[in-house]
């Protein structure tokens, strides 16, 4: 059991924010179990003037892109060939690999990112390795390689014969892990990189074993013109329809040029988006159109897109986010950028069990140190969503194990 002393910051709903001045946080085998004002009780650790917030949940992102945040602009499809995929053809080497696991875990956990949607390469070596890692370091994730089989170099190419198969072999070795705090995801990389088998397999793989899936969709206006090209189709998102790949298992990144058929049709399937609006500046892909999302009441997280997205830290990724609502006409809270932030997400993601400071939820949580002026939710809100020079967190848990410590 471990008592501590602090400021929280949580949300409640995606409305609402709690807020307690000096809490009393109680723990034990890795749930919260109390949670109230302090009452004068003797604590094991005294975290004031930090504020507990739940670990972020960044709900989409690719390991093998973690050193080259920064390397090149946009378009996308210039910036896959000229960037991404000669990186990607390094992880066939699992030494290098395992390298950049490493990193990829430190960086995740030093941002207060407690769960995360990780994009490997199409080497399932590489995928084995980041899996590998992920239960080292502690987090939770939903993981696997990308399926690939056309149209990018042939280095990075694997048939659905020799994907799935693989896939397959991790599904039995990972899914699942440590309680559930790994999962393997089947992840084709976009349609402009599949053929209709791989995509048909793998929407049968996905429904076989009850998996998360995970695509781009409709990043650019060119993609969803090719895709439309390419498949024979009336628009982009009967790609992934008729391949079985859409439902309320289903995360898709990005989705900015929809119609409205499109858009209602992911909100009639329960899908969840991952709203990346920094590597959407970056790239120059365009703005989410977000109220359209909010209409129809699809669940949004949020993605940080490394290396696409230039920063690991979800805080920084939730004042892009707020940036895209203003140039869309929406203001959006500092509940909701923290609900998509960290709740919103979890439940995106398929865990309800994380997300919120609540008692009977799993401590995953990180301590921010804002600075000694701030005496409120809006000031600590202020401090760690807008100031881009906010420090790091100071320390992360998952299920109450310390997983960073800033030293």
């Amino acid at each position: 059991m471990t008592t501590w002393r602090a400021r929280v910051l949580s949300p409640v709903t995606e409305d609402e924010l709690l807020w307690l001045e000096d809490a009393l946080v109680r723990l034990e085998d890795g749930l919260i179990v109390e949670l109230g004002p302090y009452d004068g009780r003797a604590v094991d650790e005294d975290l004031r003037p930090g504020v507990l917030l739940p670990g972020f949940v960044d709900a989409h992102l690719h390991y093998p892109q973690t050193r080259i945040v920064g390397s090149a602009t946009g378009p996308l499809l210039d910036w896959l060939t000229a960037s991404t995929f000669p990186e990607e053809q390094r992880f066939e080497d699992e030494d290098h690999a395992a390298q950049v696991a490493a990193m990829f875990c430190n960086r995740l956990a030093s941002s207060g990112t407690t769960l995360c949607l990780a994009y490997g390469s199409v080497h399932p070596g590489a995928a084995q390795v980041l899996l590998s890692a992920l239960a080292e370091h502690g987090l939770k994730a939903l993981a696997g390689p990308v399926l690939m089989d056309t149209d990018c170099p042939s280095a990075l190419q694997l048939p659905a014969e020799r994907a799935i198969p693989a896939l397959e072999a991790l599904i039995a070795r990972w899914h699942g892990h440590d309680d559930g705090r790994l999962r393997v995801a089947v992840i084709p990389r976009f349609a402009l990189s599949c053929s209709t088998e791989l995509l048909e397999a793998a929407g049968a793989c996905a429904h076989r074993h009850g998996l998360y899936v995970s695509t781009h969709l409709a990043e650019t206006v060119e993609e969803c013109r090719i895709a439309r090209r390419r498949f024979g189709t009336d628009d982009y998102l009967q790609v992934y329809e008729v391949a079985g790949l859409i439902h309320d298992r289903c995360v898709l990144a990005h989705c900015i040029h929809l119609s409205d058929s499109e858009w209602d049709r992911l909100a009639a399937a329960g899908v969840s988006l991952a709203h990346c609006p920094d590597s959407n500046d970056f790239l120059g892909s365009g703005s989410m159109p977000v109220a359209a999302a909010r209409r129809r009441g699809l669940s949004i997280a949020v993605g940080s897109d490394v290396a696409a997205g230039r920063s690991f830290r979800i805080p920084r990724i939730l004042s892009s986010a707020y940036d895209n609502g203003l140039r869309q006409g929406v203001t959006l809270s500092a509940a909701s950028l923290l609900w998509w932030g960290t709740r919103g997400g979890a439940l995106a993601l398929g865990h309800p069990e994380t997300g919120q400071i609540r008692p009977g939820l799993e401590a995953d949580l990180c301590l921010f140190d804002p600075p000694p002026w701030v005496e409120d939710a809006d000031g600590v809100v202020a401090s760690l969503i807008f100031d881009h020079d906010a420090p790091r967190m100071r320390q992360t848990w998952v299920r109450g194990i310390c997983v960073w410590e800033q030293l």
